[in-house]
């Protein structure tokens, strides 16, 4: 999961799932390409205005939807600023007490108590990471353009010969390369012919037409991919009829993009409030995509964008 925020806990749990009943593609660059690809899609959803300058804002968002939460705290050397780490000692509500910060630059820090010397900004109300939807999507993207990239070099297998000896093969190398080259004549040893005129060889011819498949296979990446993009909350209008979509078709795409997008953004505006309140901060998030959803009031989300 190359570049890719990923505890060992979901690492465990995400390849002991892949066996033995689920097909997935080897851990290629091909794969990691496209967990890179759609991470970096995921985490474009959402813009998140207010915070300090002293923040890196790429690590704070790569923390918070990498590993599905990012922990607040205030240091006597940095101010308050977000941090990766663990959660532990939970409540009568199964919900964390305690912060674990890892980070050497931050020695001596006790396990700080969420809501009283630290917060939570979580994406999921079950503080798990969306990395199951990339890589899942990952590895069927994957594994299309694996198909097509072998669909497309057995395209290129056109014409076999079958050679009775070394001298023939020989011919039929130079007969078609000046085939190839365009030559308007090509002469050939009649020795490759019988008496009677038949030759005496053999040809396999593959049927290219009805042999390639990559445009049918790049149809379905895009379809894959617009699935994708309707899951994390990118407005898309599902083409797969190939003709102008009615309205309720297109109304009703839009209402699954504004599902998992409300529940994300319910959860990101509940622990927002509780940090600009602990430390003072004025943080606020919104959905980057001007319509696109069902219904932009019961999702929470308004017609420009929504604000926390």
């Amino acid at each position: 999961m190359n570049n890719i925020p990923a505890n060992f806990e979901f690492i465990n749990l995400y390849e002991s799932a892949r066996q033995p009943g689920t097909v997935h593609c080897q851990n290629t660059a091909l794969v990691r390409y496209y967990q890179k690809y759609l991470f970096q899609k995921l985490v474009s959803v959402f813009d998140f205005d207010g915070l300090p300058d002293t923040w890196a804002k790429n690590y704070f968002k790569y923390v918070l939807f990498g590993y599905g939460y990012v922990i607040i705290l205030n240091t006597e050397r940095y101010g308050v600023i977000p941090q990766q780490g663990g959660l532990s000692g939970y409540n009568i509500f199964y919900q964390p007490r305690f912060a674990t910060i890892a980070n050497p630059l931050l020695p001596g820090l006790e396990r700080p108590e969420i809501g009283v010397d630290c917060e939570v900004i979580k994406l999921q109300p079950d503080y798990s990471s969306p990395l199951d939807i990339v890589t899942t999507f990952a590895d069927l993207l994957a594994l299309c353009c694996e198909s097509a990239g072998v669909n497309l070099l057995n395209s290129k297998l056109s014409y076999v010969f079958a050679a009775g000896n070394k001298t023939q093969a020989e011919s039929f190398k130079k007969m078609y390369d000046q085939i190839a080259s365009g030559q308007p004549a090509v002469f050939i040893d009649k020795d490759l012919f019988n008496e009677d005129g038949s030759r005496n060889w053999d040809v396999f011819f593959q049927n290219l037409k009805n042999n390639y498949v990559t445009g049918d296979i790049l149809n379905d990446m895009a379809k894959i991919e617009n699935q994708y993009n309707t899951m994390i909350g990118i407005p898309n209008a599902n083409t797969e009829k190939r003709e102008r979509l009615i309205t309720d078709e297109v109304n009703s795409n839009n209402a699954e993009t504004s599902s998992l997008v409300s529940l994300w953004l319910t959860t990101m505006r509940e622990d927002i409030e509780r940090v600009n309140a602990l430390f003072g901060l004025d943080l606020n998030v919104t959905y980057k995509f001007k319509g696109g959803v069902e219904d932009e009031t019961s999702a929470g989300l308004s017609s420009d964008a929504v604000s926390l």
